[in-house]
């Protein structure tokens, strides 16, 4: 069993690097003005340099949580360095907390309409609570509650990877209209990575 954690905590540290380095090169230097993004929207936005901006602040704070994140939940690297894993955890906490207002912000503009927007409004609820939660567990110096709530908010952190490859089956594969495999997507997201979250605390990989 251990041997298999170690191989799945080195799987989880590669993939959330490929995806900061993906999310930012898409973003920043591909295509820093969103326009492949625009065109895929149902509707104009009424004010898209403040939606540019909110967009920009949510995608560098996801990057800190996905960069901070396997720090946090992967056990062998946490025991290493006390210090280094509180440090590291606040940082974590911080950029989900901070990542609430801009993330809510930019659901109300989703693509897919409505249905989209809720979706995302859960995600991002989720996203906090589930941070909150495992916070206030540590500071009871209840770490095991806490271990689990982290590893909840840190699979929730792959929600926009999960959107991609469900947009790629849903649109791509299947050939549903990419505002509606948008939609399928928001919501799966969130549920598919929870019901790994809670494989994963069963299976006791990160506890």
């Amino acid at each position: 069993m251990k041997k298999s954690n170690k191989i799945i905590g080195v799987l989880i540290l590669i993939i959330s690097l490929m995806w900061v380095l993906h999310t930012f090169s898409k973003n920043f230097i591909v295509d820093p003005a969103f326009q492949g993004f625009l065109s895929k929207k149902d509707e104009l936005l009424i004010n898209e340099s403040l939606w540019a901006m909110m967009i920009r602040i949510h995608i560098i704070l996801a990057i800190i949580a996905l960069m901070t994140g396997p720090f946090g939940v992967i056990k062998r690297i946490r025991m290493k360095s006390l210090k280094f894993h509180r440090w590291n955890g606040r940082i974590y906490v911080l950029s989900i907390v901070l990542n609430y207002i801009p993330g809510m912000y930019v659901s109300f503009f989703a693509t897919g309409g409505w249905l989209s927007t809720i979706g995302f409004i859960i995600l991002n609820t989720l996203w906090i609570a589930t941070t909150i939660i495992g916070y206030f567990y540590i500071k009871k110096k209840q770490i095991v509650p806490h271990s689990q709530w982290m590893v909840r908010s840190f699979f929730l952190s792959f929600a926009n990877m999960t959107i991609y490859i469900i947009v790629a089956i849903a649109h791509y594969a299947m050939s549903l209209t990419y505002g509606t495999s948008y939609t399928i997507a928001v919501w799966l997201c969130w549920i598919l990575n929870l019901l790994l979250a809670e494989l994963f605390i069963r299976k006791k990989v990160f506890i």
